[in-house]
């Protein structure tokens, strides 16, 4: 497996110079400082990847290349929006870099209520509270059906941590759900999500799903000409919130993405934390179940509560069983080997990782400290060389 890290180039606390201290090989970016629907340059393309190289690291997988909102909502003439997806496409193919990690989740990318939840021993966590969740649902927004997405427990606990909360208490949860938009320009406040999401009155899930579809049957067979591989990553929580549905949340809908084109350049971004979530999902049996399909892992886990809330664990520690799902990856691995498959090699990076040390005074995008991913990429890095090395022929 191929050891990675996600780096934000210029919008980055932590340098090429220090991940590459790390001992992993490979770097996972993307353009984040280019607008959503512009095309990424291949000159621009091109003085990322120099940038990379010159620090001793592949650009090995490119996250994201984002999907405007406009697609998702299946709005307007969007043949501009797709030719502009495809000249990008084209222009990575061109530098060398074909495999690509994007998401179809709407409006919000992955979600949080707290940044900094404390965990034992020190450091701390990235939380989603359900009760905090539907205290901005319910009480900032004023969205009344997000009753029925919460028990009578959570929304009792929601509307006593509303009416407690002062206003820098609001702002911090509304600060913490709009984090998981690094190298977005969109950032709301209260008003301005409410606005956002008026724009998807009247997309259901069979509507997101028919968007969805198209975006594929629009950029897959460009990917097949350019020899290129799309891996989706899945709904980070997998539940509708905000009153928006989820549709890449558990095995039932990665197979039904696989199969809207059945090509192996529509793949899947294994996350065993997004997954994870769901306390239905069995992850390290979806891995087995798609494996030929995954092109692209994130490794994380974590700790789910019987309301819906859930926090990162350490990468060991959660309900995942991290060496069982290892084995899976490895497993697939050698099968590609071994069938003669030119690109064999999973890429992984450490998933998000708890705050440590020092890593609060560097002030780094939320869930991505240097100390705790390096402890997690440490773990991770033994599971894969005892698993290696127990399945290697003595002599």
């Amino acid at each position: 497996m191929k050891e990675s890290w996600r780096w934000y180039g210029s919008f980055d606390r932590i340098s090429l110079g220090e991940i590459a201290q790390t001992g992993a090989g490979g770097i996972v970016t993307a353009l984040h400082e280019v607008p959503y629907g512009d095309v990424w340059s291949r000159e621009a393309i091109a003085a990322r990847k120099v940038q990379i190289a010159q620090a001793g690291f592949d650009w090995v997988v490119v996250e994201s290349l984002p999907i405007h909102e406009r697609i998702k909502r299946g709005e307007g003439d969007l043949s501009g929006l797709f030719a502009n997806y495809r000249q990008s496409m084209a222009n990575l193919a061109e530098e060398g870099i074909r495999t690509i990690c994007y998401n179809f989740m709407p409006l919000l990318d992955w979600t949080r209520t707290d940044l900094a939840a404390p965990v034992a021993r020190g450091g701390s966590c990235l939380r989603f509270s359900a009760p905090k969740m539907a205290a901005l649902e319910i009480f900032m927004l004023g969205r009344g059906a997000a009753r029925d997405d919460y028990s009578l427990q959570v929304v009792a606990e929601a509307e006593a941590w509303f009416q407690g909360a002062s206003d820098e208490d609001r702002d911090r949860l509304m600060h913490a759900v709009m984090a998981g938009l690094p190298g977005a320009f969109d950032r709301y406040d209260a008003d301005g999500l409410k606005a956002q999401l008026k724009l998807y009155e009247g997309i259901g899930r069979a509507e997101l799903r028919d968007n969805y579809k198209r975006f594929l049957q629009e950029v897959i067979p460009a990917a097949e000409d350019l020899g290129m591989r799309f891996c989706v990553h899945p709904d980070d929580p997998p539940r509708d919130i905000l009153g928006l549905p989820r549709i890449v949340s558990d095995a039932d809908d990665i197979a039904w993405i696989l199969d809207a084109v059945d090509s192996n350049a529509n793949g899947l971004t294994l996350c065993s934390g997004s997954l994870g979530a769901n306390p239905k999902n069995d992850v390290p049996a979806i891995a087995g179940k798609f494996a030929d399909r995954i092109h692209f892992a994130h490794l994380r886990n974590v700790r789910k509560e019987p309301d819906g809330s859930f926090e990162e664990a350490a990468h060991l520690e959660g309900d995942t069983d991290m060496v069982e799902l290892v084995s899976v990856l490895l497993g697939e691995e050698r099968r590609r080997r071994n069938a003669g498959q030119e690109i064999w090699e999973i890429p992984f990076r450490p998933d998000h990782g708890h705050e440590l040390l020092d890593d609060a005074d560097r002030q780094t995008h939320p869930g991505y400290p240097l100390v705790g991913r390096l402890r997690g990429l440490a773990e991770l890095r033994g599971i894969v060389a005892g698993l290696s090395r127990a399945t290697t022929p003595a002599g």
